[in-house]
This record gives C-alpha cells, sequence and structure tokens, in this order.
C-alpha cells in the first residue's frame, strides 16, 4: 500500500505534469517525484516538451545518488522503449531506485511494459495511486490513443439567458475581462484553437495567446468551407502563431499561397451536412501531432462537432447579463428530440470576475470508458 509520502508526492507529480500542457505533443504529460529511503523529497521532474527529457529523467537529475534505494512516484507508468529518448524503465533501474508507484498504465502498444521490466529488475511496483487525478490531467492525450482523434473542449461565452449576442450581433464583450483572461489559459493548454467562417467574418480573431509567459502558442485552425473567410491582412495571418486554413475540397476558390501558411482541402460533410466533414477534420490535426483541440467557433461549427460526437468537454462562461434575443451558443446539432438530447455531468463550477465558468462532460458511456 502506497505511503502517506507517496501519496503527497503523486499529487505533487500531478500538479507539475501540468505545467506542460499545451507544450508535449504528440506525447503526454508527465510528472515524477523522487523520495530516499527515509521518504524524503530529493528530486522533482516533469515531461517539459516533445523530444526532451522525460519526467522521470529530470527528477533522477535532480536526486543524484539520492535516489538510490529510494522511491519513484510517477503519473504515468515509466516507458519501455527507445525513441527521442531511452527507456525510463531501465533509467530508474540503473538509479538504483528500489520501488516505482504509477498512478495510470501506459496503453500504447510501444511504450507499455515498463512495469514489467521494472519488476524484471527486482523493483518493487504498485500501480493505480490517485489514478482518477492523473487520468484526468492526461485526458487528452488518453483519448487521443484510445479513439485516434483529438480531444475537443469547446469553449463559449453567454448571457444567463443563453445569448451569445445581441439581436444587432454585437458580442463585445458579454463576459468580464477576467473570464477573457481565463480563456488564454485554456489556449495555452490547447494544441490547437478552432473557429469556423462566420467567426472570421464577424470577428477577425487572433487566437494567439496573450499574458501567460512561456505559453507554447496553439496551431490556430479556421475551418473556412468555400474559402472565402479568410482574407488578406487577417490577423490570423501574422506569425504570433502558426495557422491552418481548411477548405472543401470541392471550393472554387484558388487559396493565395502567398498569403496562407498553410491550407488543406478536405471533404465536405456527408448526409447533407453543411461545412467540413470533422471526423476528416480532426484526423488531419491529428496527423500533425495535434492531441486536443479547443473549439473557439460560432454555433454552426460547435452545431457540427457536437452532431459528429466530437464534443469531449464544454466549459461555458455565463455572465449575469439579459438580452432576451439574438444567437444562442449552439445551432443545429442533428438533435431533434428531447430523448436524444445529449446530457452532460458538470464537473466544476467556479466563479471568474463576476461570470461563472461552468465545465461539463458528456453522460456516456462512450465517455466514463475512457
Amino acid at each position: 500500500m502506497a505511503t502517506a509520502a507517496e501519496a503527497a508526492a503523486m499529487r505533487q507529480a500531478i500538479t507539475l505534469a501540468a505545467r506542460a500542457l499545451g507544450a508535449t505533443s504528440p506525447n503526454p504529460v508527465v510528472g515524477c517525484v523522487v523520495l530516499d529511503a527515509t521518504g524524503t523529497v530529493v528530486g522533482e521532474g516533469y515531461h517539459q516538451r516533445a523530444g526532451g527529457p522525460h519526467a522521470e529523467v529530470h527528477a533522477l537529475r535532480a536526486a543524484g545518488e539520492r535516489a538510490r534505494g529510494g522511491t519513484a512516484v510517477v503519473t504515468l507508468e515509466p516507458c519501455n522503449h527507445t525513441g527521442r529518448t531511452g527507456p525510463c524503465a531501465q533509467a530508474l533501474v540503473d538509479a538504483g531506485i528500489a520501488r516505482v508507484v504509477y498512478a495510470v498504465p501506459d496503453p500504447t502498444a510501444t511504450a507499455t511494459g515498463g512495469a514489467h521490466r521494472l519488476r524484471s529488475a527486482g523493483v518493487e511496483v504498485e500501480q493505480g495511486l490517485l489514478e482518477g487525478e492523473a487520468r484526468a490531467g492526461n485526458i487528452a492525450w488518453l483519448t487521443a490513443v484510445k479513439s485516434g482523434r483529438p480531444y475537443v473542449t469547446w469553449k463559449y461565452a453567454a448571457t444567463l439567458d443563453g445569448r451569445i449576442a445581441a439581436a444587432d450581433r454585437s458580442s463585445r464583450w458579454i463576459t468580464s475581462p477576467e473570464s477573457r483572461a481565463d480563456v488564454h489559459r485554456l489556449r495555452a493548454e490547447a494544441d490547437a484553437v478552432v473557429v469556423g467562417s462566420g467567426t472570421m467574418r464577424a470577428d477577425d480573431p487572433h487566437l494567439a495567446v496573450r499574458g501567460i509567459e512561456g505559453a507554447t502558442q496553439p496551431l490556430r485552425v479556421v475551418v473556412d468551407t468555400e474559402g472565402t473567410a479568410v482574407k488578406p491582412g487577417a490577423r490570423i495571418l501574422d506569425d504570433a502563431a502558426p495557422t491552418l486554413v481548411a477548405v472543401a475540397r470541392d471550393a472554387a476558390t484558388e487559396l493565395p499561397a502567398t498569403e496562407l501558411p498553410d491550407a488543406v482541402r478536405l471533404p465536405r460533410a456527408t448526409g447533407g451536412g453543411r461545412g467540413l466533414d470533422i471526423p476528416a477534420l480532426l484526423d488531419t490535426l491529428h496527423e500533425r501531432g495535434v492531441r486536443s483541440v479547443l473549439l473557439e467557433g460560432g454555433p454552426t461549427l460547435a452545431g457540427a462537432f457536437v452532431a459528429a460526437g466530437a464534443v469531449d468537454r464544454v466549459v461555458g462562461y455565463l455572465a449575469p447579463v439579459l438580452l432576451g434575443a439574438g444567437p444562442t451558443a449552439l445551432a443545429d446539432a442533428g438533435i431533434g428530440t428531447i430523448a436524444d438530447a445529449l446530457r452532460l455531468d458538470i464537473t466544476e463550477t467556479v466563479r471568474v470576475g463576476p461570470d461563472l465558468r461552468i465545465t461539463a462532460v458528456p453522460n456516456s458511456p462512450e465517455y466514463k470508458e475512457r
């Protein structure tokens, strides 16, 4: 059984891992804390970027010889393969670690087997300490491993009566400066930020992270089905962050290669739906190493994602404001009757300035199996 010191170390390891959200894809976020033989913390580390040293390596370097005979507490099963870095399981053995406690088993075919390698070397191994908390912190990567597509968070801001803009389409600003700052945190934790052509035309958004020192800029993605919404001089065409424009394969528009830094043509939605095929879009992003998506598009694009079953988390910022008219947050999502409603479980409610941030996840067996 894990000790109190190991439980405290795992909580710290989970906190350390979260520092790298948005910076490690296509790899997971991982934290590690090394305890010496007396249970004292002697080393900490986390996986900071793809291709860089893993969490265990950072923690072992910090611990030095004090790791010998000690315990390594890790959020994810130590890897057992050689890629751009060596196998962490062997690094722990070489450092003289006597016991390894990890939270989540590694589900990938290439990296799994670390626990077996450790046991074969005589290291005591325990799995499952704070597994739920560690899994939640790595949910984007775990979802991508299982489903082969990025984890999608749909973010929206609305009034208490569900309006995202007034009747004249004005929307700046419904929510507070505090909420808008919090959205930059969500962007910093995502690999890609996605909007549609309606948002491009209405807002000319920038979509880069601001106000967060050291943040890795996400890929800015515009779903511009007809190839007409992204105009020369658009704010997303600057060099603050990479940009991808997705256009229908059969769109008549010739994409201006000198203006667009990157563009891709995708199939249109099947079954008579408008816009692009959402699974094809997510497949393309996954191939580019994207494991987490922040969907900031308007109601039409949000409806397309919901209809495709491609929303894994909803973050709504609700402002204490009433409008009584104007567009709502979600357009047609293919739901025709109350029996088919997408039911959600609320996982968090937080005051952000004068607003309320509500986080919810689909209440479905498919989601709960992750």
